[in-house]
């Protein structure tokens, strides 16, 4: 909408109220209206009607440009405008830890950007409590979390993954069709970390068992090259493995290890836009690229 600044300075751009109503759609009594509304708010005469073409006054003249800095505001508040529904060069800062930014990850980015091509991702990778510091702290805009982690903040749940066993291939547990916690608990166990829990660590202590420590690691792919190496096993979520039976052995554990994994924020409506359309567009997503990756597994 062409405001009152704007209407104004066509009129002394043209000096007649006619000519600028045709430049701007206008008809010459609104034109009129709109510039007598302006001078009515600064108590002053701004143009002289008895010449022809229009001419400034005195007062006009010392307003002129103040008025143009604030028609120049108007258009590149209006650029701006178009920019945030646009999502142009936008950036969404995100928290992920490594299987989400493995398989998850990618496609969503990617058909996101397919829609808001000028928009940046800036990825944050750690584990849950590392990403939720960063909410917390707004250092980042979502997070990936374990629900577990996520407590008082707001989230979407995104799915619920299960753990499974891996192994090299010269382990003797390779042979079983299934493993348990009992069977792994003497191995040397290379630990993922996440954190200041351990969904593995706790299912192994709710059996009064005590895993034979090798070491903990916190990168998905460092510790499928360790167990490739025959250096121990590990036990990582179904997604971290999608893809990687071809280096090491995966088998299914008989007790039930998952997480349930959420997309978290402090506060939606406080969210900047292009990451609230990122969060809306997540919600809408996600269900069918992980039924997707499920079929893979």
């Amino acid at each position: 909408m062409t405001s009152r600044y704007d209407i104004f300075l066509k009129v002394v751009e043209l000096g007649s109220f006619t000519k600028a109503g045709g430049a701007l759609h206008y008809s010459q009594s609104a034109i009129s209206q709109a510039v007598k509304a302006l001078e009515e708010d600064l108590e002053t005469r701004l143009l002289d009607r008895s010449k022809e073409p229009l001419a400034l006054t005195a007062d006009g003249k010392a307003y002129l440009p103040y008025l143009q800095s604030i028609v120049q505001a108007e258009r590149a508040l209006e650029r701006k405008q178009d920019e945030m529904r646009g999502l142009l060069d936008a950036h969404i800062r995100l928290g992920i830890f490594t299987s989400v930014g493995r398989n998850l990850l990618p496609p969503l980015l990617y058909e996101f950007r397919q829609r808001y091509p000028g928009v940046h991702f800036d990825l944050s990778q750690g584990e849950y409590d590392s990403i939720r510091s960063q909410l917390l702290a707004a250092q980042i805009d979502l997070g990936f979390l374990n629900e577990q982690g996520a407590g008082d903040l707001g989230f979407e749940r995104v799915y619920r993954d299960r753990m499974v066993a891996v192994l090299s291939r010269e382990s003797p547990l390779a042979a079983k069709e299934t493993v348990s916690l009992r069977d792994l608990a003497g191995e040397p166990f290379i630990e993922l970390d996440e954190g200041t829990r351990s969904v593995a660590v706790e299912g192994f202590h709710a059996l009064g068992l005590e895993p034979r420590y090798a070491c903990k690691v916190y990168d998905d792919y460092t510790i499928l090259s360790l167990v490739r190496q025959g250096l121990g096993y590990s036990i990582l979520y179904s997604l971290a493995v999608t893809g990687a039976d071809k280096e090491v052995v995966v088998r299914p554990i008989r007790e039930t290890l998952e997480r349930s994994i959420v997309l978290a924020y402090t506060n939606e409506a406080t969210l900047p836009l292009a990451a609230r359309r990122f969060l809306e567009f997540a919600r809408a997503r996600l269900p069918s690229l992980v039924k997707t990756l499920e079929l893979e597994m």
